[in-house]
């Protein structure tokens, strides 16, 4: 164990001012319902985005980014499209302001927009979306419970606690060092530590977001990623420092074609000759036709990205916006704010990890190496003392970020969607509150409860972007862009998903299959999508369309593109001036820019932290092109629809 005194109390002074920012904004909070979930629609999209941003850059996501730059290099940066990442592309160009014109609080709320509130499929789709939406949310807490634990096992180790920690105490006596008996034995107390660090860090998170609601989160955000900007910048410079001293050729130690982000028909990385474990690990991952797997992430990623945000804490910030404007700039400035910065990180660890590779202390599992494990190995051996507790302290804090921003969505669903709608219409303004302390409490509980199942960050991740967003996508894009799709068939739509995509995570977590591991889930995807778009349809017309008042309102309201030609003929009805949304062509254009963008502002970091300044000043101008380019195309016209 590392940790000085300075960091264990860098660590400590973090942990008490989150929790006097619970106390602080307390009573903001207390104020209404809107104060306590969405900051009273008053917050700045800066601010917003920055917290946003500071959701996405979590513990166990870094430890995915590390472990994959390691094994891929460069070519890693396309792996993030499973999740996909450029879905915010799409909420910057037209989707936040489609959907922040609702003046809803939630997702589920939202469909009361498109759907109307009357009848019973309308009351069903609210109803699946909440379900959906609070899977999700549970499902996200437990991908961050897993990465906190793993992380701060490897700084306070099984062997430096359990004296004081009675319950960790596997009585290792037992049994003979070297056997298999004492390494089971050893990995069993191991994961418990992980489990029990888990446990008390969601405690900390839990108090500060419950208590502050979301003026408390976005405080919070904010001085956590002040600190992970200046601890990004610190490591990054600490990567290239060892390298400019070090007398080592980087990329010879590592496959050709690491440093090229540029791929053929297959991935072209061999490791056999350098790691074998990492060989392995590559073919248990299944990139190796990477051409192929590259363009089904980005096939099922514009199918996601269409659908809109996820009922999470990415909707909860949209709708939290003044206006639709600043829900458009709020989900540009995420990618701005979010990939330079997290990626020269994660470049630096990633180096690091490189040239120190033997000297880590890293954890093995029954399939090798561990590679999720460089990341908190590497700041453990290779970090000066104080920039440790500061990093530590902003990871942690990324940790709570994540953890708090979800779970504020899901109180969001459970009280305004399940307790004000049908048990406490006329609830009080204090029994709101209480309720969203009870509802938090639950969350936190199933989400932890979950996590415990989870064997590691990986599973959960592919669960989550493979499994539960596999349900979501085909009555989610349907209702944007079909004027004919009804409540029942978003019923019919969801559930269908659901049920078709939750049974192989489910088997997965039971350990009855392995549908889950590598890239398998995406040859899944087609088939959810099918079972979903046959469900969508036959459920649509199993029922009268939603009434004419309701759609011709969200038209003209959301103006959206699409297939809306009988409710644009209603609209010229009622005003012959009226005028259809044709900004398809130029939000597509739009698109195309933001995702090259996005992969240049990712690569930009990475050229810069191997100091290959050929490459840094192509990218660059690439990026300023693009840049001057959107400002005419996109931020100019976003008052246009």
């Amino acid at each position: 164990m590392k940790l000085s005194n300075i960091d264990l109390i860098i660590i400590a002074a973090y942990f008490i001012l989150m929790i006097a920012i619970g106390f602080i904004m307390k009573n903001r909070a207390k104020r209404s319902k809107d104060n306590y979930l969405m900051a009273g629609k008053k917050l700045p999209w800066y601010m917003l985005g920055l917290s946003d941003a500071s959701d996405m850059f979590d513990i166990s996501g870094t430890m995915l980014l590390v472990s994959m730059a390691f094994l891929y290099g460069f070519k890693s940066v396309w792996i993030p499209w499973m999740w996909p990442v450029f879905n915010q592309v799409f909420l910057m160009v037209f989707l936040s302001k489609w959907l922040r014109r609702s003046n809803a609080t939630t997702g589920a709320e939202w469909l009361g927009t498109r759907f109307g509130l009357s009848d019973k499929g309308v009351r069903q789709s609210h109803a699946i979306v909440v379900v959906f939406a609070l899977m999700l949310c549970i499902g996200y807490m437990a991908y961050a419970f897993v990465g906190v634990g793993e992380f701060l096992e490897i700084f306070i180790p099984y062997e430096a606690i359990k004296e004081y920690i009675p319950f960790l105490d596997n009585h290792l006596e037992r049994f003979t060092p070297g056997t298999t008996e004492f390494e089971t034995a050893l990995y069993a107390a191991k994961n418990l530590t992980a489990q029990f660090y888990g446990v008390s860090i969601c405690v900390v998170a839990t108090f500060y977001s419950i208590i502050g609601g979301m003026h408390g989160i976005v405080l919070a955000d904010f001085i956590k990623y002040m600190i992970m900007i200046f601890c990004s910048i610190c490591v990054g410079t600490i990567a290239m420092t060892h390298l400019a001293n070090s007398n080592i050729v980087i990329l010879d130690q590592l496959p050709l074609g690491w440093d090229n982000p540029l791929f053929g028909k297959e991935l072209g990385l061999d490791w056999s000759h350098i790691l074998a474990d990492a060989q392995l690990k590559l073919q248990k991952d299944g990139y190796k036709l990477f051409s192929a797997i590259v363009s089904m992430m980005f096939f099922s990623g514009v199918l996601k990205s269409l659908a809109g945000p996820a009922p999470n804490y990415d909707c909860q910030k949209i709708l939290s916006t003044k206006s639709p404007e600043e829900a458009s700039k709020m989900s540009g400035f995420i990618s701005i704010i979010l990939l330079p910065i997290r990626y020269f990180m994660t470049m630096g660890l990633c180096i690091l990890g490189v040239l120190y590779f033997k000297e880590l202390a890293l954890h093995h599992t029954a399939e090798g190496i561990n590679f999720e494990s460089i990341m908190p190995a590497v700041i453990n051996k290779y970090l000066p003392v104080g920039l440790v507790g500061l990093v530590l302290a902003g990871f942690l804090g990324a940790f709570m970020s994540n953890f708090s921003g979800t779970l504020n969505a899901g109180q969001a669903y459970i009280v305004n969607d399940i307790y004000l709608k049908y048990f406490k219409p006329d609830a009080s303004r204090k029994q709101v509150i209480n309720m969203g302390y009870l509802s938090g409490t639950v969350m936190v509980i199933l989400g932890v409860g979950l996590g415990l199942l989870i064997k590691d960050v990986n599973m959960i991740f592919n669960i989550i972007t493979a499994g539960l967003y596999g349900g979501f996508v085909c009555a989610n894009i349907l209702k944007w862009y079909w004027w004919r799709f009804n409540a029942n068939g978003y019923f019919y739509g969801m559930l269908a998903g659901i049920i078709a995509s939750a049974i192989p995570p489910a088997l997965s977590v039971s350990g009855v299959t392995h549908y889950f591991d590598g890239t398998r889930m995406l040859y899944f995807f087609p088939i959810f999508f099918v079972i979903q778009l046959i469900a969508c349809v036959a459920g649509s017309y199993a029922a009268p369309p939603t009434n004419s008042e309701t759609l011709l309102s969200f038209y003209k309201t959301v103006r959206p593109w699409g297939f809306w030609k009988p409710v644009h003929e209603q609209a010229l009805a009622e005003d012959a001036a009226f005028e259809s949304n044709k900004n398809f062509g130029i939000n597509m254009l739009n698109v195309g820019l933001g995702i090259c963008g996005q992969i240049l502002l990712t690569l930009l970091p990475m050229y810069l932290i191997i100091s290959n300044w050929k490459a840094f000043i192509i990218v660059l101008l690439l990026l300023i092109g693009i840049a001057i380019t959107m400002r005419k195309t996109w931020w100019q016209r976003l008052s246009d629809y």
